[in-house]
């Protein structure tokens, strides 16, 4: 007869443990199957038979895809606390040995992504050479609780409390257009009749956006876009006159500032990571890295 641990351990595996939080994070069989790098007929089927050998539903399928149940979200807990000492353990192992190594997301958008980090990250890989980088460009904030990155890089001026973060430094930002642009207007610029190239409302909630329509409640832009580097290279092929961080177009030869910077519009750039993995290795190695050789 077998004993009560042989029998759990039958019904649930490290394995078992491993898909329930891949499918929390990725609520859907194909973001549970790409973590897992599985199909997602794999992931169904494993999901079911979870369920049926502990008589209990893990998830539910929803609108919102697979939300798990509040036994499915203990496990997914127990699973993460599972993950986080396997790292801890390779760390130790790597400093036993060599040089850190693993694998490092980091989850910004493309704005900081291409004019702040990009630049720098080349020495960081030649430093450390071990050190996977895995690079997330999106306007929406990773969730660090779930993994879905293990750091994120952003403009803000008030950090999630429940995130460790070091502040890389504050970015400027002002109202630019281009010299061609401002040739055209025989260099006179006037900010209530010029065409505006702004963010479109998926970014309604952007500073940018609410600092405008405060200054300039009867401007309509001409052009909307949805990101703030398109919203650059728009301005600096002489679309119009928009807001960008003073970062990413100081140098460029044909920018022009328009007004600013713009006081209203100044926020922190912050490196966030979750606090069961700030310990890491070449998580503090990123931290010290960039706060060396980030300039805005």
């Amino acid at each position: 007869m077998k004993s009560s641990y042989a029998k759990m351990q039958s019904i649930l595996s490290p394995a078992d443990l491993e898909l329930v939080l891949a499918l929390a994070r990725g609520r859907s069989l194909q973001g549970a199957a790409e973590r897992l790098r599985v199909d997602t007929s794999t992931v169904f089927r494993s999901i079911k038979r979870i369920e049926k050998d502990l008589g209990a539903l893990l998830f539910e399928r929803g609108r919102q895809g697979y939300l798990p149940t509040e036994l499915g979200r203990e496990l997914a807990g127990y699973a993460e606390r599972i993950e986080t000492q396997l790292q801890e353990a390779r760390e130790v192992a790597a400093r036993g040995g060599s040089e850190p190594a693993g694998a490092l997301r980091i989850t910004t958008t493309d704005t900081v992504l291409n004019g702040l980090l990009l630049p720098v990250l080349g020495r960081f890989t030649a430093e450390y050479p071990q050190v996977e980088l895995e690079l997330i460009a999106t306007n929406t904030l990773a969730n660090l609780s779930q993994r879905d990155a293990d750091v994120a890089i952003r403009a803000t001026r008030k950090p999630p409390e429940h995130l460790v973060g070091s502040h890389l430094g504050s970015i400027p930002s002002a109202v630019y257009a281009s010299q061609d642009y401002v040739d055209r207007m025989d260099g006179r610029i006037d900010l209530e009749t010029a065409d505006w190239i702004a963010l479109d409302e998926s970014l309604a909630d952007h500073p940018s956006v609410r600092w405008r329509r405060q200054r300039f409640p009867k401007v309509q832009p001409r052009y909307r876009c949805n990101s703030v580097l398109s919203v650059a290279g728009s301005v600096v092929w002489g679309l119009g006159i928009g807001v960008a961080p003073m970062f990413l177009l100081r140098d460029h030869p044909q920018a022009r500032v328009v007004e600013g910077p713009v006081a209203e519009l100044e926020a922190g750039l912050w490196m966030l990571a979750h606090p069961d993995i700030r310990h890491l290795k070449r998580v503090k190695l990123l931290f010290d890295f960039l706060r060396e050789h980030v300039r805005m």
